[in-house]
C-alpha cells in the first residue's frame, strides 16, 4: 500500500509543478518598465511590507499616502521647465492685448528675454500672478488645455505631455492599486498642473499641491460667481515649502516620496523623519541619450546635497539609464 502511495505522489508531482508554475506565471511584474536591480527590489519590498497584514512595519490603508515632485520626477524638465515655455509663449501671445505691459516691470523687461531667464521659481510665479490678474480660473485651465494641445518639446517634437516617465507611471499605478493615496507636490502653479494631471497622471486635481497666487470672489456681469486671479503670490511650494504644502493641504505625513532635485530635498527629509516604515527615493538623471544627464551643475533640476544625503542614508537612487528599460509611454 505504501509503495501504491508513493507512484501516486510521484505521478501528482508533474501536475502540482504544472499547477505552481502556472500560479507563478500569472503573477505579473508590477513594474515592467524597469530593470530588475536595487531601485525596482526596494519598491516592491517596501509596498509589500507596508501592506501585508502581520508584518511588524504594515501601514493601515488611511496612512498611506504618497507624494512625488512633479517636474523631473515624473515628466521631462530639461532644457527648460515646462511652466516656463507656457507662460513665454502666453506672454507672447496676449501681449498685443496689453500695449501698457511696455512700459511696466516686470513685464517690460520679461517680454525681452528669453525663456530661460525665466528660470527661477520665485520669478517664475510672480510672472505668473502679474500676467495673469484678472483671468478667472476657468478661463486659465482652458489656456493651459489649449497651449499644451498645441506646443511640442524642442528635442522629442512631442506634446509635452507625452514626455512622462513610464517608469513613474507604473509605481504610481502600483501604489494605488494596494490603497495609497498618490498627490502630486511640486513647486509648479497648481492652476497649471490641475487641468491635465488625472487624465495623464490619473491624480484627480484635489491631490495636486503646488505654488499658487491669490483668487478672489466676485460676481459677474451676468450675474454668475466667478475666481478671478490676483497679481500676488500666495504660497510657493518649493524646497521648504513642500512640507508646509503637505501639512497644509494634505495633512498626514507622507510614508513614500520621490523627488529628483535638491529642491525636493525639504519634503524627503520631512517623510523620511516619520515613524514606522518610510521610502525615500530619488531620480538620478543620467541617460544623455534617450533623455538628458544632469545633476550637481544644472540650474535646472539642481541635485547635489541631495545625492550625497541618499547616499549617506541608503536612499533608494533610481538611475535612468541603469534602472530604466524604457523612459517614455511611446517607446513600450
Amino acid at each position: 500500500m505504501q509503495i501504491n502511495l508513493l507512484r501516486r505522489a510521484l505521478l501528482a508531482l508533474p501536475l502540482i509543478a504544472f499547477c505552481l508554475g502556472g500560479a507563478l506565471a500569472q503573477t505579473p511584474d508590477p513594474l515592467p518598465s524597469w530593470n530588475d536591480g536595487a531601485a525596482k527590489k526596494s519598491i516592491i519590498d517596501f509596498v509589500a511590507r507596508v501592506t501585508t497584514p502581520g508584518s511588524p512595519d504594515f501601514v493601515p490603508v488611511e496612512r498611506r499616502v504618497a507624494t512625488f515632485d512633479n517636474d523631473g520626477t515624473l515628466w521631462t524638465e530639461q532644457p527648460i521647465y515646462t511652466q516656463v515655455v507656457f507662460i513665454y509663449d502666453h506672454l507672447r501671445t496676449v501681449a498685443a492685448e496689453h500695449p501698457e505691459w511696455k512700459n511696466e516691470e516686470p513685464l517690460k523687461s520679461l517680454l525681452e528675454l528669453e525663456p530661460q531667464s525665466l528660470v527661477g521659481e520665485k520669478s517664475l510665479l510672480n510672472v505668473v500672478a502679474v500676467a495673469h490678474k484678472g483671468v478667472t480660473v476657468d478661463e486659465f485651465s482652458a489656456v493651459v488645455l489649449d497651449w499644451l494641445a498645441t506646443a511640442r518639446h524642442p528635442r522629442f517634437n512631442r506634446p509635452y505631455t507625452d514626455l512622462v516617465y513610464q517608469p513613474m507611471l507604473e509605481v504610481i499605478e502600483y501604489l494605488r492599486a494596494n490603497d495609497f493615496k498618490v498627490f502630486i507636490v511640486s513647486g509648479g502653479g497648481i492652476e497649471f498642473m490641475r487641468p491635465w494631471t488625472e487624465k495623464v497622471y490619473g491624480i484627480p486635481p484635489e491631490r495636486v499641491v503646488g505654488s499658487s497666487g491669490f483668487v478672489k470672489f466676485q460676481m459677474g456681469a451676468d450675474g454668475k460667481p466667478m475666481l478671478l486671479k490676483q497679481a500676488d503670490v500666495e504660497f510657493t511650494d518649493d524646497g521648504p515649502g513642500k512640507p508646509i504644502g503637505i501639512e497644509r493641504f494634505i495633512g498626514r505625513r507622507p510614508i513614500f516620496a520621490f523627488g529628483n532635485s535638491d529642491h525636493d530635498l525639504p519634503m524627503l527629509e520631512w517623510t523620511a523623519a516619520g515613524d514606522g516604515a518610510r521610502f525615500i527615493g530619488y531620480v538620478h538623471h543620467t541617460d544623455a541619450d534617450r533623455e538628458y544627464a544632469y545633476d550637481r551643475g544644472s540650474k535646472v533640476g539642481h541635485l547635489d546635497k541631495g545625492l550625497d544625503i541618499a547616499a549617506a542614508k541608503g536612499w533608494t537612487v533610481a538611475d535612468m539609464k541603469r534602472d530604466w528599460k524604457v523612459i517614455y509611454p511611446f517607446e513600450k
